[in-house]
């Protein structure tokens, strides 16, 4: 069974996955997804430790028929490819390429010099520490990146949404984890007209806010089965 580092800790992020702080590493968002992230890797989250529960928002009508619409459309998206813009909290910024295919496969690749990139499979999700030269992974499931990858995305149960709020256009909805709000906060935010995912931000543990701008998303398009395995490029190098 794949290891876990243990310098890795799981948030709620656009992937469900962001490094321990370290200077000259890029922070996520996930990454996703999903994401997600993100954007370097975690281990499973602990055990659900005690907490005050996310304070849901109140189900009204208009709010039903928001997140009916956030559903419905995050379900119907099979593939997606976008370039994105990832803005962490000081202001620095680095851009890549994502990739979606539901369910259960994402790939993010920062572009260089970072170098690092974000992989699931179906199973685990991996991260690539190209400054490190080693990848981590967990399970997808003891991820957020499991909210976008699951077969079926509802708002609800093991996820909280917090808030609901309509700006100039724009859709923004918040979401917590059910089991351990502390761990922080995501919120996804769509363009109204027409209906489509543009960012989302991340609030982590730390008050840490990292923004992932998606840049001219396309959804529907075929995507090569082989970019959703992880391959060691260590090892790619030696056999060339």
């Amino acid at each position: 069974m794949p290891g876990h580092d243990t310098r890795m800790k799981t948030i709620l992020s656009p992937t469900g996955i962001t490094p321990t702080a370290r200077p000259g590493t890029v922070r996520s968002l996930l990454a996703a997804t999903v994401a997600a992230a993100a954007l370097a890797l975690a281990v499973p989250a602990a055990p659900a430790r005690a907490a005050p529960a996310a304070s849901e928002v109140a189900r009204t009508p208009e709010v039903a028929a928001d997140l009916a619409r956030v559903e419905a459309y995050l379900n119907g998206i099979g593939t997606l490819r976008s370039r994105f813009l990832q803005v962490a909290d000081d202001g620095s910024s680095v851009k890549g390429t994502f990739a979606l295919a539901r369910p259960g496969r994402m790939r993010i690749d920062y572009d260089p010099p970072v170098g690092n990139f974000i992989v699931a499979d179906g199973r685990f999700v991996y991260f690539w520490d190209a400054e490190l030269k080693q990848q981590s992974n967990a399970p997808i499931g003891s991820t957020l990146a499991d909210f976008l990858l699951r077969p079926q995305i509802s708002l609800s149960g093991d996820v909280t949404v917090t808030e609901v709020a309509h700006d100039g256009g724009v859709l923004e909805v918040t979401l917590a984890q059910t089991k351990d709000p502390a761990l922080g906060r995501l919120t996804l935010v769509f363009e109204e007209r027409p209906f489509a995912l543009r960012k989302w931000r991340v609030l982590d543990a730390q008050g840490l806010t990292t923004e992932i701008s998606l840049l001219s998303p396309e959804t529907g398009v075929e995507l090569k089965d082989e970019q959703f395995f992880f391959r060691d490029p260590t090892r790619r190098r030696e056999r060339d």
